[in-house]
């Protein structure tokens, strides 16, 4: 487990070391693929990089598990969630309907237009320096952008928690530079449709692209040896 890394984070925290943030805080790491699915989160090494107290940290592990990040074993401690078939069909269940309808409202360049052109840029810096998780980060950040052109906070939420599972199901894939590649340049030609302001594009590439993706995964699960 990566726990160093976390020392770094301690500043985001603030004056007052709240469950939520603390929480926040291990998702991003999450979405970020830094603590990959079966990773045990050691209490003492988390408690100590983030200066947080146990009691903090059990009650931000008890958010992320109702998020269905996390899992309790008992008498073996709290593990990254391990996401089977059914995880990645309701996934992109909840994808279709979210981003394709998000999409589909665009009548003109959104107001975000400039985070959703840097989360391309991040992918192809990424690219450049071969950096596979970096890239899986940044395919990330751009479906979040999109679906903050909604300007929707509660659809922002719900997307956060839907993409850090994503980022668990993404682990799946042998080769990530295979899979993630690809759809950098759709996600360059979903971009251009939204700077044209035409949503009925983007909505029509999108749908290709999340049931193609959602296929490559499903057969890269049903390819796995039984556990």
């Amino acid at each position: 487990m990566d726990a160093d890394g976390l020392v770094a984070d301690r500043a985001l925290l603030g004056r007052t070391s709240t469950a939520e943030r603390v929480a926040g805080i291990l998702r991003t790491r999450v979405s970020a693929g830094y603590f990959p699915p079966g990773t045990r989160l050691a209490e003492e090494d988390i408690t100590e990089a983030l200066g947080i107290s146990r009691n903090t940290l059990r009650e931000a592990f008890r958010l992320l598990t109702h998020e269905r990040l996390l899992e309790h074993k008992l008498n073996r401690g709290v593990f990254v969630r391990v996401l089977d078939m059914a995880d990645v069909l309701d996934l992109y269940r909840v994808r279709k309907h979210v981003e394709c309808s998000v999409a589909r409202t665009v009548t003109e360049p959104p107001a975000n237009l400039a985070g959703i052109a840097d989360a391309v840029r991040q992918g192809e810096l990424s690219l450049g320096e071969q950096d596979w998780r970096g890239l899986g980060t940044a395919n990330i950040r751009f479906h979040q952008e999109l679906v903050a052109v909604a300007g929707s906070p509660r659809l922002d939420e719900l997307m956060r928690g839907v993409l850090a599972e994503l980022r668990l199901v993404f682990h799946v894939m042998a080769n990530p530079r295979w899979f993630h590649e690809p759809y950098l340049t759709r996600n360059h030609e979903i971009l251009t449709a939204l700077e044209r302001g035409n949503g009925p594009a983007a909505e029509q590439l999108l749908v290709k692209y999340l049931d193609d993706a959602e296929r490559q995964l499903v057969e890269a699960y049903s390819a796995r040896p039984p556990e």
